[in-house]
């Protein structure tokens, strides 16, 4: 099966699993547990951060950023369509009785910082209480500017905003800006990482920040129920993620260019090549087209998420290979 619904279907490799398999654990609630503490350590070294605390999945992890920094009857400031506001559920709102201010984003990802300056409330009882300021790097396979994330931090800097960074797929960015990992993470006061996308872990992200965002992150985590054991054998599957699987993303980056680039000008469909930066390629269509498509593609082995405007994701267990049997199987359906 060539999966190119997300990169969260991608499986542990046989050496990954071996690892899992041998790795040393101990109680992880009492902090005990080293494998965990690597983790832990390694990622804090490899963002610029000062602790870090692996929890169970992305959405775990920004919900725990945003409780980190903010209290009941606060606000944070986020993306219409990002992540952390359309797609975990009313986490912040429901649990932590956090209000969401969600603003318009441009084609690129980014917030116009005129109007997150407009939207940050005044000191006033009437007001919910302006906390904090969440981006998402890559949003929607796009990576923000490095300029563009220093002038984000310097207006949460000035207005006293905590930073936030759902950075789910940063290390994709990261790549494909050139820079090392730090050179984004450490302009936030807390990042989520997630280690079961194009790193191939199979469960988890860490969340990254000071000490005193860490120590409130880690009991929001045991009152959300997050609080695992002997989770050693996961998180030595995300020590080795981060030693071996962050270079590589650049193949998944050049298999979604192959891929874009081998699909563009077919009749029926619509692909912007300009737009594919990392390892995601959008393809818009009607939705007769794409579930007819979607059926043709599942009796060959692919599989992908039909709609309108359709994600199709390069992922470590993608190969060039694939994406160029993918390009024949979709010339064929639009030439049949």
């Amino acid at each position: 099966m060539i999966d190119l619904r997300s990169d969260t279907v991608t499986k542990p490799s046989a050496v990954m699993r071996s690892l899992m398999a041998n790795a040393e654990v101990g109680d992880d609630v009492y902090g005990e547990d080293p494998s965990v503490n690597e983790l832990e350590a390694m990622a804090a070294q490899l963002t610029g951060h000062e602790a870090a605390l692996f929890v169970s999945s992305g959405t775990q992890g920004n919900l725990l950023g945003i409780m980190s920094h903010c209290e009941r009857g606060d606000e944070y400031i986020v993306g219409q369509h990002a992540h952390t506001y359309k797609l975990e559920g009313g986490g912040a709102a429901i649990l932590g009785s956090i209000q969401p201010q969600p603003l318009d984003q441009k084609t690129d990802g980014t917030l116009d910082l005129d109007e997150v300056r407009s939207a940050i409330k005044p000191i006033d009882s009437h007001y919910a209480r302006s906390k904090l300021l969440c981006l998402e790097n890559t949003t929607a396979g796009r990576v923000l500017p490095m300029d563009y994330l220093d002038n984000a931090q310097t207006l949460a800097r000035e207005h006293g905003l905590g930073f936030h960074l759902d950075g789910a797929r940063v290390f994709n960015a990261a790549v494909k800006a050139g820079v090392s990992v730090r050179t984004i993470t450490e302009k936030f006061d807390t990042v989520s990482l997630c280690l079961s996308k194009g790193l191939g872990a199979p469960v988890g992200s860490v969340l990254v920040g000071n000490a005193a965002n860490i120590l409130r992150a880690r009991r929001w985590r045991k009152v959300l129920g997050g609080g695992m054991r002997q989770a050693g054998i996961l998180a030595a599957a995300g020590v080795y993620a981060l030693q071996n699987n962050i270079d590589r993303m650049a193949d998944d980056h050049a298999n979604a260019t192959k891929l874009a680039n081998g699909l563009s000008g077919l009749n029926g469909i619509s692909i912007d090549t300009t737009m594919v930066q990392t390892n995601m390629v959008f393809v818009d269509t009607d939705i007769d087209t794409a579930n007819a498509l979607q059926a043709h593609l599942a009796e060959r082995d692919i599989a992908i998420r039909a709609g309108t405007h359709m994600r199709l994701v390069t992922h470590l267990d993608v190969s060039t290979a694939d994406v160029d049997a993918v390009v024949q199987a979709v010339r064929g359906f639009f030439t049949h």
